[in-house]
Parts: structure tokens; sequence; C-alpha cells
């Protein structure tokens, strides 16, 4: 008997779009052989199974189950795939956690702190870790924008605190722009970020657990002719070339591989994160920590997996099974 894997998408942000596509990606490359997928889409007014060319199935919120054809199907394994809330701030680990059920991503804590841009900042300060400098604003304080440009300078990046795939991203050159870039922020969120402008290479790279092991995909430049990788470039073919391997020399490649592991292990991240990073002057800035990184045939991760020789149908084998061993370790 295969084991029954919940892949878990939908969710309450903008990203939901990105989300769909990623559970798209892991239904239809998960080894069948070992693990019978079922699609659950998490909306706020109810959770759903989806099956092709069948009426969706409402979910039991209490005990995660489904009644399909009379028969109550558990689940022994959550595949979360939900970019942005609530499966990337920690809220579904916390609902997994309590009904005993593994998943395959960082735990709530360090998702809650993850998806928190400006709290991981300060964390990673107290242990030496370079960051952009940058300004927290919460809904309804007033903005200096003098006073902000005098210390962040300009261009900056103005972006909601929570959140990712760009939306509400915007980069600012004049002053005269700041208030509008503040406005389009906090339509994603109550909270936001004004971050100096690195000036640098722009390079990330995904680890993945296995066992003992933490495996570095490989270290991927992103080059966009945008201003900089926004939706659009991540999203549309042509707009942004992402090179695997970066084309780097081998001390700053193993610099960024040595970088990334440190940052999983410190954050005691779990499944395939994925580390960010401006190349400034052979120093690494570390920009975010993705803990649910897109799996869409234009994310980064699958490309990776592909350069490090693993298939997508063996990442998720991997990942699914760390996350049931890692159950009955805890037992």
């Amino acid at each position: 008997m295969g084991k029954n894997v919940a892949i878990v998408t939908g969710g309450f942000s903008s990203e939901i779009v990105i989300s769909l596509k990623s559970a798209d990606t892991v239904l239809k490359n998960i080894d069948r052989d070992i693990f019978n997928p079922y699609l659950i889409i998490v909306k706020e007014e109810k959770w759903i199974l989806k099956r092709e060319g069948h009426e969706d199935i409402t979910v039991n919120k209490k005990s995660f189950t489904c009644d399909v054809d009379g028969e109550k199907i558990s689940f022994d394994c959550a595949f979360i795939a939900i970019h942005g809330t609530p499966g990337e701030d920690g809220k579904l680990q916390d609902y997994f956690d309590k009904l005993n059920i593994p998943y395959t991503v960082s735990g709530a804590m360090t998702s809650s702190l993850t998806f928190d841009k400006n709290a991981c900042k300060d964390f990673l300060r107290t242990h030496e870790i370079l960051m952009a400098d940058s300004i927290f604003v919460k809904k309804g304080e007033s903005v200096n924008g003098t006073e902000i440009v005098q210390r962040i300078g300009l261009p900056c990046f103005v972006k909601p605190n929570s959140g990712g795939s760009s939306f509400g991203i915007s980069k600012v050159k004049e002053e005269s722009e700041l208030q509008t870039a503040i406005d389009f922020a906090f339509e994603e969120d109550d909270e936001i970020l004004i971050e100096s402008f690195v000036d640098g290479r722009e390079l990330t790279c995904g680890v993945l657990q296995k066992g003992d092991e933490l495996i570095a995909l490989g270290v991927t430049e992103i080059v966009t002719e945008n201003e900089f990788f926004d939706y659009e470039a991540k999203y549309t073919k042509g707009k942004a070339d992402e090179i695997t391997p970066a084309d780097i020399s081998k001390t700053i490649e193993n610099d960024c591989i040595e970088l990334s592991r440190k940052l999983y292990k410190l954050l005691n991240c779990k499944g395939i994160s994925r580390f960010d990073y401006i190349l400034s002057s052979d120093q690494l800035y570390c920009l975010e920590v993705n803990t649910v990184p897109g799996l869409t045939d234009e994310s980064l991760i699958p490309k990776q997996a592909a350069y490090a020789g693993i298939s997508l149908k063996e990442l998720f084998s991997i990942t699914i099974n760390e996350a049931l061993a890692s159950q009955q370790v805890s037992h």
C-alpha cells in the first residue's frame, strides 16, 4: 500500500496562482508507485479535495480527512505547496503539528520567522550575516521621505514585509516616487520594508536535506532585462536568464554553497529551501530565505535539481521520505 500524500495548495494571498502551478508540478512528477497523491485546495471559505472527472469533496478540517466513495481517507504526509499565507508563515505547520501529520517544509517557528522579513533580518544580523540596510514601517505610521532617502539612499526597494513572488515590490529612483511605492506595498501587507539598494549580481542557491546530508542543488545567477527580478521576470519566459551554474569563481561558488548550508542549519530549515543573495565586491548579502520555494516550470528549484542530476520524481520522493522519517524520529 502506498502512502497517502496530500498535495496542499491554494492559500489566501496573491501567490495562489503560483501555488496552484507548483502543486501541478508535484502532481505530475510524484512517484505513484510509492505514493497516492491527493490534491487539496485550501481557501478561506473551505478546503476541497479536487479529483479529475469527479465532484469536489469538502475536507474535514478537524481531522484533515475526506470521505471518498464511502471510504474515509486520511493522510500520511502533507506536501505543502502554498507560497504565502497560510503555507509559508507557520499557520498550516502549526495545524499539522497539532494533528501529528508530517509535512515537507520547515516547522512553524522557522516558517514564521523567515516569512517576516524584518524579524528574519534582525535575527540573521545577530549572526553577522550581511544584509541590506532597511527601515520597517507599519500601516498608519507617518513616513518622512527625505529622512528615509538620507538614511537608505537611492535607488531603494519598497516591499511588503511578508510575501513573495515579487508582489507589491517597487524600485524607487526618486524621492517623489516613494509614496506611490509605499502605497503599492501596503496593498499586499500591513507592514513594509524600505531597503537600500546593493549593487551587484543576483545569486540563489537551493538546499535539500537527505538524511544527514545537506545537498546544495547549485548556484544560479539571475540576469534580467527588467529593473529587478520582478513578477514578470520570474514567470515570463525570456524575461530573465537563469544561469546554472553561475559564471562565478569557484571560491565564490563555494562561499555561496557554504553560506546557504549555514543558513539552513541556523534557521533549522527542513525540506527544500532557497537562499537569495546579491554578490557585491566579492561579498554575499543575503536578500531573503524561501522555505516554500516555487516548483513551477519557470521556477529555479526544478532547474537547479536538474543541474544536480536529481529528477523531479526523485526530488519529491526525497522530500516526502524525509518528512515521514522525521516523524518516526520524533516518536
